[in-house]
């Protein structure tokens, strides 16, 4: 991860980067939680701990069987009392490895201290308990990959272009003195080799420009290496899509769609309207305002059983397994009604819950009281979850 001091006053937080293919073994690895996440946290006064409030959003993957996963972006708010996520399902093939651009962003609302989410431009959730914005150096903006079982588990690089909003409403990217670098595993090469190992570059000059990072199962020849690392290639949107406007509070559609293909981190200046949309109305884009279609997963999944649901939250929620309470769907036929992309409804998912203390979705030593999430019965893709405190404002 790359973790960013601005040293000034911080209201926002703009990331960008493709939804590539993240693959896992299809083999059984017991109890371990396999998944991937590659983010954008904001942290907006730091004063009081490094583990201060923070605001994060990103792409998320988890193996969930021998021969299945989730994959798809979500986003979260953690507090020093709790924390709760949420699945995004908005936006143009959120679930699909694509390789199509997507934004990630956090925006400080314009009275009180907290913030609106947005991914592709379009508000998702609010925040309900962040602290105060302060100047000097208590404000962070973090970008990472974030991988646990990384054995059974291939990343491609992600390149990670990422941008903050100053106090007076103007994006910049980050002085290279203020952009500091945390790696875990060992960079890979002759002597470490995968899959115990990161790629890792900055590009950058006076200005913190890209972060590309993947995690490698196996060995690669030089020739494939490089070839991973090219940029995809850049598609043509010479037209806003059917039934879309021309223009959509303020912004020029056809416009913001050739930008999110082809040069997303520079959207919020070149795009005529957007900067001032997304500070006011966030609602900016038009063509992901509508429900995502079905994942991959879930155009061929038959259903997760109870102790499938129960085995994966213990080990995410990190609790014993005899201390999780599940409430199971409707029941089959109402889930066989239920079209896949209706995983979120209260009739197509597991509730589960625990009274026992855990870190939440958080790999810290902090711990807090319980928890509760819905997964989809289709898919077991986390939906909804809430810990500690979080619960009674979620």
């Amino acid at each position: 991860m790359t973790c960013s001091q601005p040293g000034e006053p911080m209201i926002g937080g703009f990331a960008t980067w493709r939804n590539v293919p993240i693959t896992f073994d299809q083999s059984d690895t017991g109890s371990a939680t396999v998944q991937v996440a590659n983010y954008l946290r904001v942290s907006p006064n730091t004063s009081s701990s490094p583990l201060a409030p923070n605001i994060e959003i990103g792409l998320y993957a988890e193996k969930t069987g021998n021969t299945t996963h989730t994959y798809g972006p979500r986003w979260s708010e953690v507090t020093t009392s709790g924390g709760r996520t949420t699945a995004i399902k908005a936006g143009v093939n959120p679930n699909k490895p694509d390789k199509r651009n997507h934004t990630y962003m956090t925006v400080r609302q314009d009275s009180g201290n907290q913030w609106d989410v947005l991914y592709d431009f379009n508000k998702v959730g609010s925040t309900t308990k962040q602290l105060k914005v302060v100047g000097g150096s208590t404000n962070r903006i973090d970008v990472g990959l974030e991988v646990t079982g990384p054995k059974f588990v291939n990343v491609p690089s992600i390149a990670n272009r990422m941008q903050f909003m100053t106090g007076n409403k103007v994006w910049q990217q980050v002085a290279t003195g203020n952009v500091a670098k945390s790696v875990t595993l060992p960079v890979c090469s002759s002597s470490h080799k995968p899959p115990n190992c990161f790629t890792t570059k900055l590009t950058d000059s006076s200005k913190f420009t890209q972060w590309s990072v993947s995690k490698p199962r196996r060995e690669t020849s030089a020739v494939s290496a490089a070839a991973a690392l090219q940029p995809a290639p850049t598609r043509s949107a010479d037209t806003t899509p059917a039934g879309v406007p021309a223009t959509f509070n303020g912004v020029d559609q056809q416009t913001l769609q050739s930008c999110l293909e082809n040069d997303p981190d520079n959207c919020l200046a070149t795009v005529p309207g957007l900067s001032e949309c997304v500070v006011t109305v966030r609602l900016c884009n038009a063509a992901a305002l509508s429900v995502g279609g079905p994942s991959e997963d879930a155009t061929t999944g038959t259903g997760v059983s109870a102790a499938d649901i129960r085995a994966q939250a213990a080990a995410a929620f990190d609790v014993p397994s005899d201390t999780v309470a599940l409430e199971p769907p409707a029941g089959p036929a109402a889930l066989k009604a239920q079209p896949p992309h209706a995983a979120s409804s209260s009739g197509s998912a597991w509730t589960v819950s625990s009274t026992s203390p855990t870190p939440g979705l958080q790999h810290t030593d902090r711990r807090y009281k319980g928890f509760t999430a819905r997964y989809s019965a289709r898919t077991g893709e986390l939906l909804q979850a809430c810990w500690g405190d979080l619960c009674d404002a979620s």
